[in-house]
């Protein structure tokens, strides 16, 4: 099957770049709102799964017992900047636990944020891996081990025990069996699966609506849907879209953004989860492409109907600040 061109990118009067792509919404019995492309076609979520790969910090107790609010299961759920305000707070999630970023198993980078990597060039001889955009979500594995009472060296391994953990969540999540032959390696060392898009979603709705959970999955699905929405900050950071699309409508709209052009989003409210991938990987389509799938679902409401679509629909400029094109969704998501 031929994936639909969903997003055009134009350069004075002409297409200079189409990007095709997949797109599905479902509710949380499963039942499909919204389709383009091949829905069925398995896919690395990458980081879009974070707050499912967060479930664990939740359910064995570990968030509660180290006093975790609203920003610090955000950070566990974020790819985050690397600015000053996330490092800070992976830092403390680690000493909760009574450790430090000598724990953390993701590598190293420099921050996301080009203020942030300037500042940090100037006073930094490199970057250590709480500046890692997982180091929250890998301050949260080291968490819920230590309160498991769980070794923490080679918690990002394939055979560890929360990384068997977190597999057979996800399992339950999406629908998919989850072994070796669909498993890769994420920029962040961890297991990443490839599963079929619309079980992606649906695991979404799952969570998004507590349907088909028990009680503590329940509860615990909501509580990171709602922390991420409450502290969209913690999520990513300043002017990234996860961050802006929860910031558009507070409260409503959760989203978070995996590489290669992946993207996840919920509408709680609704009870409908999304979840998209630009084929070819690109981050700018795939804003696009999940901007206009959120505005469907908020026709009745103009405004934030024609904020979203003004994300999804927007001019490029040069650095001498002139009009040089366009990105644009297609009639697909008319």
């Amino acid at each position: 099957m031929s994936n639909p061109v969903l997003v055009e990118v134009t350069r004075g009067n002409l297409v200079e770049s189409r990007h095709r792509g997949m797109v599905i919404a479902v509710d949380g019995a499963g039942k499909t709102i919204f389709s383009l492309g091949d829905t069925d076609a398995a896919v690395f979520p990458r980081s879009a799964c974070k707050a499912m790969q967060a479930l664990p910090l939740m359910e064995t107790g570990a968030a509660d017992a180290y006093g975790f609010g609203n920003r610090e299961l955000a950070l566990a759920c974020s790819s985050h900047s690397g600015e000053p305000e996330h490092v800070a707070l992976a830092t403390t999630m680690l000493a909760a636990a009574g450790r430090d970023v000598s724990a953390l198993e993701c590598g190293e980078h420099w921050s996301f944020y080009q203020h942030t990597i300037i500042d940090q060039a100037r006073s930094l001889k490199h970057p250590t891996q709480l500046h890692n955009n997982c180091s929250g979500k890998h301050a949260g594995f080291v968490c819920a081990c230590c309160h498991s009472g769980e070794e923490t060296t080679g918690y990002a391994t394939y055979d560890h025990p929360l990384q068997r953990e977190i597999r057979g969540v996800m399992e339950s999540l999406t629908g998919a069996a989850l072994a070796h032959d669909n498993c890769g390696t994420d920029g962040c060392s961890i297991p990443t699966y490839a599963v079929p898009l619309k079980g992606l979603a649906h695991g979404f709705a799952k969570m998004a609506t507590g349907v088909g959970l028990d009680g503590v999955r329940a509860k615990a699905s909501k509580r990171l849907i709602e922390a991420c929405m409450a502290e969209p900050f913690y999520v990513a950071g300043t002017k990234r879209t996860c961050t802006r699309l929860m910031q558009t409508a507070p409260g409503r709209i959760f989203a978070k953004t995996g590489a290669e052009g992946v993207f996840c989003a919920a509408i709680p409210e609704k009870g409908i989860a999304i979840a998209l991938k630009c084929e070819d990987g690109t981050t700018r389509a795939a804003e696009a492409m999940v901007a206009a799938t959120l505005a469907r679902f908020f026709a009745d409401e103009p405004e934030l109907h024609a904020s979203l679509m003004a994300q999804a629909n927007h001019s490029m400029r040069n650095w001498n600040g002139i009009h040089v094109g366009d990105v644009r969704v297609t009639d697909a998501f008319a």
